[in-house]
């Protein structure tokens, strides 16, 4: 039987956000309804409100969630009720051609439930990344579940299932980052900032944080970077270059997307280094560097697609490594709001003024 609970959606282009009744359905073969208890308030839920990904409005916002599963569809054997997991957006098809590769984290038929949650006129919604965790309640496919620790704690570990996995596994995953290497990143937020946890679990020596925010700086050294450029006042490439012996770092992950940032992880980079391309740019935006520069420096130039995470293999080994207290998943979430405080955690997000806000139920 259909269950009614409050979500946070967005109706129109711009438009405030608000807290309404949806309706989630029992969930059908593959699929799974999931209590939410965290949800953080990730950039890609404000593009979502601002039309800067589709216009398939009403969205239903939010994907960076932990919860328990609460019931399964026909088909279910991987997750059943009482599981305690997180959510990821890329549920992988185990029969595409990437897939049968031995590369799942690149699958190219990630899916998601099939049934839509609705408002209480039927009007369908459109779930978040395929997830829709701003409500007390969700319905996903039940690969969007992964299984981790019930020992940790939701807003801290449901943080893995976007942006912190993003920048953990564009340094651990795509960069590869190994003991002794070189390490810059390029923008410090949410983002930029688990890219230099990452590079620091991987056993990087020199982690250089570029940003032109002092406060995002000041919290790049709590992640473990060890020197910090502020881009307002120094040239980052030849900061980078002084912090590596004059040679460039090993690995530089653009956690920004422009191509004026790109332009400088590209010329940041020692010969034979890597560029991770992780934040996301928009369409129009294009790069241009002489071919020769490509071809002189060698290496590697790469994006990073949702830190090309394997959740069933990153999930779990994160939240134990958390547990732990080797990393401190805790140090991303800036406060804990109430659902109805969504639209309010947008504009500290525009000031720069948090990591994360995590809705807590």
């Amino acid at each position: 039987m259909s269950q009614e609970v409050r979500g946070v959606i967005s109706r129109s282009k711009g438009a405030p956000v608000e807290v309404t009744t949806i309706v989630v359905p029992d969930p059908g073969p593959g699929e799974a309804v999931v209590r939410i208890q965290s949800c953080g308030v990730c950039h890609t839920d404000l593009h979502y409100r601002e039309g800067g990904i589709n216009d398939d409005y009403p969205f239903l916002l939010g994907h960076e969630a932990a919860g328990i599963v609460e019931q399964v569809g026909a088909g279910v054997t991987d997750v059943a009720p009482g599981d305690f997991v997180v959510l990821n957006w890329r549920a992988v098809c185990g029969v595409c051609r990437a897939c049968r590769r031995g590369r799942p984290w690149y699958c190219f038929n990630t899916h998601n439930a099939r049934q839509r949650m609705t408002l209480t006129d039927g009007t369908e919604l459109t779930p978040a990344l395929g997830i829709g965790a701003f409500a007390e309640k969700t319905l996903v496919h039940a690969g969007q579940c992964t299984k981790v620790d019930p020992a940790a704690r939701p807003a801290a570990v449901g943080l893995l299932g976007c942006g912190v996995m993003a920048g953990l596994g564009a340094a651990m995953n795509t960069g590869n980052v190994t003991r002794g290497d070189s390490v810059a990143v390029i923008g410090c937020g949410g983002v930029g900032d688990a890219a230099v946890a990452g590079a620091a679990l991987a056993g990087a020596t020199t982690i250089v944080a570029v940003d032109t925010d002092s406060r995002k700086l000041d919290w790049a050294r709590t992640f473990g970077a060890t020197h910090t450029v502020n881009a307002s006042e120094t040239d980052p490439v030849e900061a980078i270059r002084a912090a590596t012996g004059g040679f460039g770092a090993d690995v530089v992950i653009d956690a920004v997307g422009r191509p004026e940032t790109w332009k400088q992880a590209f010329y940041a980079r020692d010969l034979a280094g890597t560029v991770v391309l992780v934040g996301v740019p928009t369409p129009q935006m294009q790069v241009e560097v002489p071919l020769l520069d490509v071809f002189g420096r060698g290496g590697a130039l790469k994006s990073s697609w949702y830190g090309d995470c394997l959740p069933s293999r990153d999930f779990p080994m994160l939240t134990e490594l958390y547990l732990q207290g080797r990393l401190d998943l805790d140090a991303f979430v800036t406060e804990e709001i109430a659902l109805d405080q969504v639209e309010n955690a947008f504009d500290r997000m525009h000031g720069g003024d948090v990591l994360r806000s995590v809705v807590v139920f």
